[in-house]
């Protein structure tokens, strides 16, 4: 069985292991940069699994900072029929692009 742990950061809940990249929502952060996540909600090493309630008391999970960045565009378009009720908004959302060094 693989090590892993879940962790939680802005609103959301992540399973990571060692070398995994993913993008959360934006961080105070700069690129090249170490960042620390302590509400780590379980963690499993081999057979042995320990999960919080709601977080594990001394356990850690360590991300290098790759990017900082924004999303393609997401577009939002409202519609009304009958009415010529039309509206288009386009949005990026911003993200941190992290890679997991310690678990």
């Amino acid at each position: 069985m693989k090590n892993f742990s879940v962790i939680e950061t802005g609103g959301k809940q992540y399973k990571v292991s060692v070398g995994d990249k993913l993008k959360v929502e934006r961080l105070k952060a700069e690129t090249g940069g170490a960042l620390i996540f302590d509400k780590v909600l379980l963690k499993a090493d081999g057979d042995r699994v320990e999960v919080g309630t709601p977080y594990l008391s001394g356990e850690k999970v360590e991300a290098k900072v790759l990017n900082q960045g924004r999303d393609k565009k997401k577009i939002i378009f409202r519609y009304h029929s009958k009415t010529r009720y039309r509206k288009k908004k386009g949005h990026r959302q911003p993200y941190t692009e992290l890679e997991i060094t310690k678990i």
